[in-house]
């Protein structure tokens, strides 16, 4: 069953009949916040005339299914900037349909507004549930849209509509690029993705943040650059009590992936560097 609904608002100017698989772009329905930072990409597909097609499932996990997006104005060429884009689309599965679990070791410092929400959240009731997921969604996109706007390699962060975030697809022509974990490289390119690695750990730090689950399998590695994916988890490392210990594990999971392949590293003398960016 496709994720497109019909109770999407029809621009009144369209003539054009949709298929399956197909809505017309939910843009127009965001606010300024559900939006990324600006300034946006020029490839960013802003009509409201545009049309989202669903090209399949790239990624399918307990919590969330990753798909491919063609976001395109109908009858463009998609030669210009803004006419045509491919998105990844990812989507947090409903109480329905997913064993939605995060443990709490990354919640903790974080505040929930309604007290009805947190409530529920704490029974995990079917709409705490509901809210918990729409919580990580939303601990997601700002996390991209807070790294981004470091200059931190990231996908940039298109939207988000209730528990979907469409992102940039890092990838070419319909395929992913590969997870760190499986990408064919030679010991010189894993030295310079090591090195890459350790700019992102120092800039999570340097802004007081861990990514909370960093690992080879949520590192991507697109024409050698690595960029890094899944943050709903990220956590403050001096506002969370188990913020250090998260960045120390993070440390460990990367430097001992790269050790036994061998590019040789300290890390001892990274943790301790990062917790001096963090306190700086």
């Amino acid at each position: 069953m496709s994720y497109f609904g019909d109770d999407f608002v029809v621009p009144a100017f369209a003539d054009v009949e949709l298929g399956e698989g197909q809505r017309w772009s939910t843009w127009p329905a965001t606010t300024p916040t559900e939006r990324g930072p600006e300034p946006r990409p020029d490839w960013v597909v802003t009509s409201a005339g545009a049309v989202d097609t669903e090209l399949g499932v790239v990624k399918s996990g307990k919590e969330a299914e990753l798909y491919l997006i063609e976001r395109a104005v109908p009858g463009a060429s998609g030669e210009r900037p803004g006419e045509a884009s491919v998105l990844a689309a990812k989507r947090y599965r409903t109480p329905d349909n997913s064993d939605f679990h995060r443990s709490s070791a990354y919640t903790e410092g974080r505040r929930v507004r309604r007290s009805r929400d947190r409530r529920a959240m704490e029974r995990k009731s079917s709409y705490g549930r509901t809210v918990a997921a729409g919580q990580w969604a939303g601990a997601e996109f700002g996390a991209l849209c807070w790294a981004w706007q470091r200059g931190l390699p990231v996908p940039y962060p298109v939207q988000i509509s209730h528990t979907e975030i469409l992102m940039e697809f890092i990838g070419r022509d319909g395929v992913a690029a590969p997870r760190l974990a499986n990408a064919p490289l030679e010991r010189d390119e894993l030295i310079g993705c090591f090195d890459q690695v350790v700019a992102i750990l120092h800039g999570f730090a340097s802004g007081q943040c861990a990514h909370g689950d960093l690992s080879p399998y949520n590192l991507l590695v697109h024409d050698g650059r690595v960029v890094v994916i899944d943050l709903p988890q990220i956590v403050d490392v001096i506002g969370n009590p188990n913020g250090f210990e998260l960045l120390e594990r993070d440390v460990r999971n990367v430097c001992t992936w790269f050790e036994r392949r061998g590019v040789p590293n300290d890390p001892d003398a990274l943790f301790a560097e990062l917790c001096a960016d963090a306190f700086g």
